[in-house]
């Protein structure tokens, strides 16, 4: 199947029509329309083979995690989705794998309202690279520098889940067996990890009540770290106070569960910093929409300084988060 065959079957046909896309695939480049009064907002982000993926995952599954990832940047800015753009490249044109990766990218697109707008393919290793763009009104953007001593930390969902769920993808899970995990656990724990969800809505709720925000890609102890540095904060995390699901604390021991929590990454959650003059606002504002989310600790004014503790007691954990080089 030559490239513009394989664009037009599999991508153009299905890319939808929003009001502010004046052209999108087909021609040298989309023209779009930002609404007034709004802030564009744009993202990248890349996954390879063997390194964000395994390379027996799914198509399906390639595909809305690519998605995912970057709308949940939208989401930690407080931006919602409009458009994307896809590079796409594939050792060959296998009409079966292309069905199932556009199937999978088809359902999100539809699910968010969003727009394929357009992109590239190319023959290469397997890589798929997603360009994500969002609107967020003038000045209301949640960045990773407005964060305040005596802010509140909190975390949206649960930690770690995705972390063990890889670990489980690829056999090589930490003191446990297979028996150990039961279906329903391990079928939830590869969901978490292959189907992230964006926390979209959050994001959109938390303008003019969040100081600061990011999404939790990397690991809790590696992201919360951008947040301290770009702030100049420090922060206390109580680790007792860390949400974990019932599949990953009937999965490993306390201890394994607060390592996978801390480190493991790919739980695509939002993590963001409260005043304690908005806690209730807060509290009001996510009950209406019955959205839970956990306070885990807090920041002071120790410049960079990550502390943990556990019941109170001072905690030592000699990991740290993922790192791509």
């Amino acid at each position: 199947m030559k490239e513009f065959n394989l664009i037009e079957h599999f991508f153009k046909a299905n890319s939808g029509q929003r009001k502010d896309v004046i052209i999108g695939i087909g021609d040298d480049a989309a023209v779009t329309h930002i609404p007034q009064g709004q802030a564009l907002v744009t993202t990248t982000d890349t996954l390879l083979s063997g390194v964000h993926f395994l390379p027996d995952a799914s198509a399906h599954a390639v595909a809305q995690k690519a998605i995912a990832v970057n709308l949940s940047d939208l989401a930690a800015m407080g931006a919602e989705p409009a458009w994307l753009s896809l590079s796409l490249s594939v050792p060959h044109a296998d009409e079966l794998w292309l069905k199932d990766f556009s199937t999978g990218l088809q359902e999100l697109v539809d699910y968010y309202s969003i727009q394929l707008i357009g992109g590239d393919t190319v023959q290469g290793p397997l890589a798929i690279t997603i360009t994500a763009q969002g609107f967020v009104p003038f000045e209301q953007a949640i960045t990773r520098s407005g964060a305040k001593p005596g802010d509140l930390v909190y975390v949206t969902g649960t930690l770690g889940d995705a972390g063990l769920g890889l670990a489980i993808a690829k056999n090589q899970q930490e003191k446990v067996t297979d028996s150990a995990i039961t279906a329903e656990n391990r079928d939830f724990l590869l969901k978490r990890l292959n189907y992230p969800t964006p926390r979209l809505l959050t994001g959109t709720m938390l303008r003019r009540i969040a100081n600061s925000c990011i999404d939790l890609s990397d690991g809790l102890i590696s992201d919360i770290k951008h947040i301290l540095t770009m702030s100049h904060c420090g922060a206390t995390l109580n680790l007792d106070k860390l949400p974990l699901s019932t599949a990953l604390s009937e999965s490993v021991d306390e201890e394994t569960a607060i390592k996978y929590a801390l480190s493991a990454g790919d739980d695509y959650e939002l993590l963001f910093t409260v005043s304690e003059e908005q806690k209730g606002n807060l509290e009001t504002t996510l009950a209406s929409a019955n959205i839970q989310v956990t306070c885990i600790g807090q920041l002071n004014g120790s410049n960079g300084k990550l502390d943990l503790r556990k019941n109170d007691q001072a905690y030592t954990l000699n990991i740290q988060g993922y790192q791509h080089f």
